[in-house]
């Protein structure tokens, strides 16, 4: 569980990046999962964009992300969502 400190710290991490993944009308998938799971594993921090022909709540949507790849959520805004995982080989962000 990430502290106020920590989510204030890795929003400000993750305001220049680019979403890698797109989440469409079909929602989240076992595959999908795979994939954001290897790159939380690579980049420990990404963003996911929510298609505006998502027929899933966002908040479904980031609650299922979340716990299909045991990370954290550190935001929602907008159609943006904002995973963190701890890498457990590439750590690369050091929380405060």
């Amino acid at each position: 569980m990430l502290t106020g400190k920590q989510k204030r710290f890795l929003r400000a991490e993750a305001h220049h990046l680019k979403p890698i993944f797109q989440v469409g009308k079909d929602g989240v998938n076992d595959n999908m999962l795979v994939q954001i799971n290897e790159a939380l594993e690579k980049r420990e921090l990404i963003k996911v964009n929510i298609l505006q022909n998502c027929l899933v709540e966002k908040d479904d949507i980031a609650e299922e992300l979340t716990a299909g790849t045991d990370g954290e959520l550190v935001q929602i805004i907008g159609n943006i969502i904002v995973l963190y995982k701890e890498s457990t080989e590439n750590k690369t962000i050091k929380l405060p």
